[in-house]
């Protein structure tokens, strides 16, 4: 009898093992499927024109 008790542990134990690593393996391949997008940045009419000193009174 205790060698069944045993036997059914270690078949809950792995499942549980394995359920847990497939969780981890769906969640790593969903973040690498993530495409990351950047915002173009704002056109500055003033970045063409020189930077005007402060006034220096």
């Amino acid at each position: 009898m205790k060698l069944l008790t045993f036997a059914v542990i270690m078949i809950v134990s792995i499942g549980i093992v394995l359920g847990i690593a497939a969780l981890f393996g769906m969640a790593v391949h969903k973040g690498y499927e993530y495409n990351h997008t950047v915002d173009p940045l704002p056109e500055d009419k003033d970045a063409v024109q020189p930077a005007k000193k402060a006034d220096t009174r």
